[in-house]
């Protein structure tokens, strides 16, 4: 007879299960998150996970000869359709069908996961979740901004430090600017944006943008990466550019009118961010680009000011976790209009990753009280025990095999860092009483018999 063949459990690369404590952590963040979007006047919205393909586009792909290589996508009875990329092409598709009947401007959140075919890391995934804001309609672009950059600041001071993150803001306008007064073309420009975006990536800095603006990029592996292949000039122009800090000095020095619209709208976006809490947090940073190329004004990118180490304890750089920008011609591809809009999404998984790290976060679980059964003939008194449990608000569970002796759901208990053990027994019935025991104290001072009516109060002093 053939050997059965047996299944191999597994997941894909670039996937991953999660449950215990960092499960909890994330649930938490997410809770977080999400009160912060209702306190500061979000609705919530819910598209589907699965899209058109037309509808997704060839706006996010950094592979300009396969604009859909970073996209799960399939044919489905002819149609062709994608597992979402993000959450904002799903709101765009909802808003161009729903526009007449929605609030101008609206201001909507969603929280949903999201799937991309790219090369798997340490703080990399090919599944994972994103929480985003965003407004679309008529609005005033610095308040709206600076509604979101306060967002972020909110969020952040509820499990950081203030001196462990920045917001950078910039302005898409103002490289756009310098990169027409250069006289790049279109086909290039979208190059030299990608490689300016890598600024501040590991093992880019100024000389590995150079290589980019030039003829191409060799990395340590020996890989090529085809350059935007600029003039000298153009490339001095552009680190030139990518050396200054201050918004004033930026001003004398980019004199084209766009680089300036982009510059004044900066400066009246810290006006208004003057006004409220998270001012101290934000500053600006010119090199920030935003490599997707919707982005046409004001963007902005959260950093973290902590080491992050792999499980190897080696360093790795997380990336900016909170970013976004305006745009408007993403909407102008479903209503052939431009419509002002802007938003901002947290990047929820490569948060986790960094502040497993920083044990900040406390996480309050109300772990079960296990009623532990004795004996089979008492079963209907031990749910009784377990209802009264639940009646008032705690957590509680009758151990689900009557066959098992104290000893294995003890350790059943212990496996799942339960607190507490109710045992009641012919004796315990008999009397009108309950045993109580402390699974994390002192071995043999830990039971505590206690009369039936003081149950309630006793098991709230453990929780």
């Amino acid at each position: 007879m053939e050997k059965e063949k047996r299944l191999t459990p597994g997941l894909p690369k670039g996937f991953q299960d999660r449950w215990g404590q960092t499960l909890f952590l994330k649930k938490e963040l997410l809770r977080i998150i999400e009160k912060n979007f209702i306190k500061f006047g979000y609705s919530p919205l819910e598209t589907s996970p699965m899209q058109l393909s037309s509808i997704i586009g060839n706006t996010l792909s950094e592979d300009e000869e396969n604009p859909m290589s970073d996209i799960y996508a399939y044919s489905d009875d002819g149609t062709n359709v994608s597992l979402r990329y993000d959450l904002s092409q799903g709101f765009l598709n909802f808003y161009k069908q729903n526009y007449m009947n929605l609030p101008n401007p609206i201001k909507r959140y969603e929280i949903g996961t999201v799937f991309r075919r790219e090369k798997p890391g340490s703080n990399r995934y090919k599944s994972f979740d994103q929480c985003d804001v965003d407004v679309i309609g008529n609005f005033d672009a610095k308040q709206a901004n600076a509604d979101l950059c306060s967002i972020i600041g909110s969020i952040f001071t509820e499990f950081l430090k203030k001196s462990e993150f920045v917001i950078n803001v910039s302005n898409r306008k103002i490289v756009q600017g310098l990169i027409n007064e250069l006289n790049i073309s279109d086909e290039k420009q979208l190059k030299v944006i990608r490689a300016i975006d890598k600024l501040d990536k590991p093992g880019f800095g100024l000389t590995g943008v150079e290589a980019l603006l030039k003829k191409e990029r060799k990395d340590a592996s020996g890989a090529v990466t085809k350059g935007a292949d600029l003039n000298d000039d153009q490339v001095k122009q552009i680190l030139d550019f990518l050396k200054i800090k201050d918004l004033k000095e930026l001003k004398q020095k980019l004199t084209n009118e766009l680089s300036q619209e982009g510059i004044k709208e900066l400066e009246d976006f810290f006006e208004v961010i003057g006004f409220g809490n998270a001012k101290n947090q934000v500053q600006t940073n010119f090199t920030i680009v935003r490599g997707l190329a919707y982005y046409d004004g004001f963007i902005v990118e959260t950093n973290l000011n902590f080491k992050v180490t792999n499980n190897k304890g080696k360093e790795v750089d997380i990336g900016s976790i909170c970013s976004g920008g305006a745009y408007a011609k993403l909407i102008s591809r479903f209503k052939g209009v431009d419509i002002p809009g802007t938003g901002i999404s947290f990047g929820v998984d490569r948060l986790l990753f960094a502040l497993t790290q920083l044990d900040q976060i406390k996480i309050k679980e109300q772990k079960p009280v296990l009623v532990c059964v004795m004996d089979q003939k008492y079963l209907k008194n031990y749910y009784a025990l377990v209802d009264e449990l639940r009646t008032n608000n705690i957590n509680a569970e009758v151990f689900l095999d009557t066959k098992k002796n104290l000893g294995k759901q003890l350790t059943y208990a212990n496996k799942r860092g339960l607190l507490l053990a109710i045992i009641c027994g012919e004796n315990e019935f008999k009397d009108n009483t309950v045993t109580i025991k402390d699974l994390q104290g002192t071995k043999g001072e830990n039971n505590k018999t206690i009369s039936r009516k003081e149950l309630i109060d006793e098991v709230k002093k453990f929780i």
